[in-house]
């Protein structure tokens, strides 16, 4: 009781997000717009490690809302099988959020930040590679570099070396995203787990090899609401309806890359791209 009396006397927005700069982003987004919405100021716990961190901190009450994708949501949280296209995901996503989690699964934001596999794009041409189902005689000599996540989830490794007949000849290096593109730049990986919005592969020169077999299921990037955040403040509600769709892949990759590759300040990244979009208006 007394925890509950303290989360409902809370007067300000607490806004979660997962380690990377994306996430990041997204959180910022979310907390600029709930502030100016709402009057109230908003509290950033960014970096919560990743996709179960988060999940329990918004059931325990401890944030409000952060940013997830819809096939993590699917095989990360819930343990399914994507099935169907990305608008019949989402559908499936809300539902079960709403049904075992009594969350509430806004609508996605406008782009798919699908896994991406990543190369130098030196290698990709010398190798003439521009397929996932071309990578099996070539990855026996390949290291490959993978997040903590991507190495244990349904979604991840596992499926993804079945799915295309992948041998390596060691074991996946696991290490921070945020390291990912360093590794593979510096040569110490060949191939990464990244994400479709990286802002480092366009900069880097890097390519992504396409999935042409649909191994990976829509990502789409959606707000989870905790149920409380509506209660104390209803206009938040607006705030995830005018955020639908407002965000292209293109332009989440100039967010990604503003501040991974220009090293600016998230925060007045942020303000200036929702200005431009006339979102604080």
């Amino acid at each position: 009781m007394l925890v509950a009396g303290c989360r409902s006397a809370r007067r300000e927005v607490v806004v979660g997000s997962k380690n990377f700069t994306e996430q990041v982003m997204l959180g910022e987004i979310f907390a600029q717009m709930l502030e100016h919405s709402s009057g109230n100021g908003a509290t950033r716990r960014f970096y919560l490690a990743g996709t179960y961190i988060c999940q329990q901190a918004i059931l325990a009450g401890r944030i409000d809302v952060y940013p997830e994708y819809t096939g993590t949501a699917l095989a990360a949280v819930l343990h399914r099988n994507a099935t169907g296209d990305a608008a019949q995901v989402f559908e499936e996503v809300k539902r079960l959020y709403r049904e075992e989690f009594n969350l509430d699964v806004m609508p996605p934001l406008g782009f798919n930040n699908s896994f991406a596999m990543v190369m130098r794009g030196g290698d990709a041409r010398r190798m003439d590679l521009n397929k996932l189902s071309q990578l099996s005689p070539f990855a026996p000599g390949m290291r490959l570099g993978v997040g903590y996540e991507f190495l244990e989830r349904a979604d991840g490794y596992r499926g993804l070396v079945q799915a295309y007949n992948l041998k390596f000849s060691d074991s996946p290096r696991v290490m921070d995203l945020g390291l990912l593109y360093r590794a593979l730049q510096g040569g110490t990986v060949d191939l990464v787990a990244g994400s479709n919005t990286d802002g480092l592969i366009a900069a880097l020169g890097l390519a992504v090899l396409d999935d042409d077999r649909h191994y990976f299921p829509p990502y789409d990037a959606v707000p989870i609401v905790g149920p409380e955040l509506f209660q104390r403040f209803p206009s938040a509600r607006v705030v995830f309806d005018r955020l639908a769709g407002s965000i292209s892949a293109d332009e989440m990759r100039t967010l990604n890359y503003a501040v991974d590759g220009k090293k600016r300040d998230p925060s007045t990244v942020v303000r200036s791209f929702l200005l431009q979009k006339s979102l604080l208006a």
